[in-house]
């Protein structure tokens, strides 16, 4: 997929974390979780500009979100001065779950397309497609954009009327 498909395919993937971290009374939170989600989403095709690494290659791998899931949490970690541990620990969780989907969001973008991935390398080197789409299709990208945005409108939604 494209820029914009991962964008969609991003905030479909993280609208139900987003929405129960806002229901909890955490907007703000939800908020900026949702737009760094976003960013990180084509982080995986950064493998484009590295030398000697293939693309689609370890950046596109559960490993590698959990690396993310990881660092955005180390650096949440760090930049956090919470009132309390509890809200502290939570915190950093959220960052994780914000880096880790963000990443498998963009995995299973990728998975849509005939090249798919190889999500559990180096343990295997299987290839996973569900061969529904090119990565340049105009209609898929911004079809999984809107997908993504009534997802978070739908999120929206529930937490006006819940919250």
């Amino acid at each position: 997929m494209y820029q914009v498909g991962h964008y969609g395919g991003a905030l479909a993937a993280y609208a139900p974390l987003g929405t129960i971290v806002a229901l909890g009374g955490y907007g703000e939170i939800a908020i900026v979780g949702g737009l760094v989600c976003v960013a990180l989403s084509t982080v995986p095709d950064y493998d484009h500009r590295l030398p000697l690494i293939d693309h689609r290659g370890p950046t596109h791998t559960i490993l590698f979100a959990l690396l993310v899931g990881a660092g955005l949490a180390a650096l949440t970690a760090v930049l956090v001065d919470a009132s309390s541990a509890f809200v502290d620990a939570g915190v950093v969780s959220f960052a994780f779950l914000v880096g880790f989907v963000s990443i498998g969001s963009h995995l299973l973008a990728d998975a849509l397309t005939p090249m798919g991935i190889r999500p559990l390398w180096p343990v295997s080197r299987r290839r996973y497609s569900l061969s529904v789409t090119t990565a340049a299709n105009p209609i898929a990208n911004y079809g999984l954009l809107g997908v993504g945005v009534v997802a978070v409108l739908a999120g929206i939604g529930i937490v006006i009327v819940f919250g």
